[in-house]
Parts: structure tokens; C-alpha cells; sequence
């Protein structure tokens, strides 16, 4: 009886043993990989003139322009690559990203634009602009900010994604 007893606990402190391990280290690495911070991004110039404008915009109305940071324009890329692919147009997951852009780069606060189906730069500001929370993540309390500007080439249609943080 006593080594059937002995038997059982042994099979149990194994069991137990293998999957804390297993289970931790699968975490650490998913945790880890997730906040590792994206430093090279490739912006293409629709994307520095959407950025640049923004900046004049800011200082136009007294404010500091912005910094681009590559690890937010890589996150919104994310984003305009789920639109993309789910055909649609929405700030799904904004949690996640904003989590993300606070654990990997000390965020106070994130905030975040997106649009849809706009032929350029000044027209994409423009109706921003024209929207009052928009134009309040534009004109708000942050120092730095990404971008990511992707074309659908399913229909040409493209997708903006603008994250705003302070840092």
C-alpha cells in the first residue's frame, strides 16, 4: 500500500513539475517576443508627408511637433494589415496595441487615428481634422508619434493607421 502511495505521488510531482515548467517558459517567450521593441521601419513618403503635415498642423496652433517612433509606425502597420485582410475598418485590438506601445516604450497615455479610402495626405489630415475626437488625438498632450499608410491591392483602396503617445 505504501508504495502504490509513494508510486501515485511520484507520478503527481512530475506531472506538476513538467507543466510549470513547460508553461512558464512558453509565457516568458511570448511575453518577451511580444514587447521586444521594433527600432527599423521603412516609411514610404505618403507616410513622411502625412507625419510632416501633422507636425506644421501642431505648430500652427502652438503645439510642439511630434517624433516619429518606428516601434508605433510598426504597430500600426499591424493594424492596417488586419483591416486589409479582414475587410475592415476599425480599431479592433487598440488595447493590445496601446498595452503594447506602454510596456515596450513607457507610454503615459496612446491614443489613435485610423481612416479609410483616402487619395492623399492633405485630404486624410483634412477630414481628420473635421472630426472632433480625431482632431483632439492630433492636438493633444503627446510627444511622439508612428504611422502606417497601406494600399488594399485587392481594390488600390488605402488604410491609414495614426498612433499617438506620450512618452
Amino acid at each position: 500500500m505504501k508504495i502504490k502511495l509513494l508510486r501515485a505521488l511520484l507520478l503527481v510531482t512530475v506531472i506538476c513539475t513538467m507543466n510549470s515548467c513547460s508553461s512558464d517558459d512558453s509565457e516568458t517567450q511570448t511575453t518577451e517576443a511580444s514587447l521586444q521593441k521594433v527600432v527599423s521601419y521603412s516609411y514610404n513618403s505618403i507616410e513622411l508627408e502625412t507625419m510632416d503635415l501633422i507636425n506644421k498642423h501642431r505648430i500652427s496652433v502652438g503645439l510642439k511637433p511630434l517624433e516619429k517612433i518606428n516601434h508605433m509606425s510598426f504597430k500600426s502597420e499591424e493594424h492596417d494589415n488586419y483591416m486589409i485582410a479582414n475587410n475592415v475598418v476599425n480599431h479592433n485590438d487598440f488595447v493590445a496595441r496601446s498595452e503594447n506601445i506602454i510596456k515596450t516604450l513607457g507610454a503615459k497615455t496612446v491614443s489613435e487615428n485610423i481612416a479609410y479610402n483616402y487619395n492623399s495626405p492633405q485630404a486624410v489630415l483634412d477630414a481628420w481634422l473635421a472630426s472632433p475626437s480625431h482632431k483632439a488625438n492630433i492636438e493633444g498632450d503627446h510627444t511622439h508619434f508612428g504611422i502606417a499608410i497601406k494600399e488594399n491591392p485587392a481594390n488600390g483602396r488605402k488604410y491609414y493607421t495614426n498612433i499617438f503617445a506620450k512618452i
